[in-house]
């Protein structure tokens, strides 16, 4: 009795740790069990850092913010510059040149405009209405304001050119069909123009998103980051990390946090481009 007592004490152990591997695993296995741990292990290294979780906040916002408005607004601008005319083409020349100039001169410029003492921006406003502008760049908010409103200007004319050419592809056997069923103005766009674009404007929405997720020039050159590091995204956090306090592996695991929100948008991405046909 005392043997078999023994054998079943010492088992118990065992057992009890393949329980609870096998609760932890749920129902993965394999390779599957790898790449979820894989996924969470940054996490665990990231969390050592104060920043981290403001940094993601600001991530989050700057997607939400940067990709939707853009997007919004060159749709709407796709529509102003289809219409005929060489001054809406002079217009249109007008409107790309931002996107044409390189991002660091255009985003270092905008940098110095909003310097609280002798920026361009303050002494504008100063000379019109004889008011003291604010410190743009030592505010959390202004500052992750004027990077997200920096991002959209640079990069809707980009996009704005891509809907417009899509626009531009719609036969116009469809458009005469729709004026003479009375489908104009904002009916047009509801019922003929959107619907046609609508994988188009998906597409290029992930694209976009895919892309913000890598940008760092915007907080680098426009913010720096500041002020107290308070305006990361997980792009410059992982360059900070890595360079600025010689941390690279926690550079790495900052980096690598983004794969969960980059992965399902290639997914997807990949999956639109397989199975449907960008209707134009």
């Amino acid at each position: 009795m005392m043997d078999s007592a023994s054998v079943v004490d010492v088992g118990r152990p065992a057992l009890r740790w393949r329980t609870l591997s096998r609760s932890l695993r749920g129902g993965l296995k394999g390779g599957e069990y790898t790449w979820a741990v894989a996924f969470l292990v940054p996490y665990i290294a990231v969390f050592a850092d104060p920043i981290y979780q403001s940094s993601v906040v600001n991530t989050v916002l700057y997607l939400a913010l940067g990709v939707n408005v853009k997007m919004f607004l060159a749709l709407l601008l796709s529509g102003f510059f289809i219409r005929p005319g060489w001054w809406m083409k002079v217009l249109l020349l007008i409107f790309v040149l931002p996107w044409a100039v390189p991002q660091i001169s255009t985003f270092i410029s905008i940098h110095w405009m909003l310097n609280g003492e002798w920026g361009f921006l303050n002494n504008v406003l100063y000379k019109l209405f004889h008011i003291e502008g604010p410190s743009w760049l030592n505010d959390r908010w202004m500052a992750l304001g004027a990077v997200i409103v920096s991002h959209i200007w640079k990069w809707t004319p980009f996009w704005t050119l891509i809907l417009l050419a899509g626009r531009m592809a719609i036969p116009l056997e469809i458009r005469d069909t729709a004026r003479v069923d009375g489908a104009t103005g904002m009916r047009g766009f509801v019922y003929i123009t959107f619907p046609l674009l609508a994988n188009l404007y998906l597409i290029c929405t992930l694209l976009s998103t895919i892309f913000l997720l890598g940008d760092f020039n915007a907080v680098t050159f426009v913010s720096g980051g500041g002020p107290a590091n308070s305006t990361h995204v997980l792009a410059t956090l992982g360059i900070r990390d890595a360079f600025e306090i010689a941390h690279p592996r926690l550079g790495v695991a900052a980096v690598m946090s983004a794969l969960p929100m980059v992965i399902p948008l290639v997914i997807i991405l990949m999956r639109k481009l397989r199975t449907a046909e960008v209707q134009l």
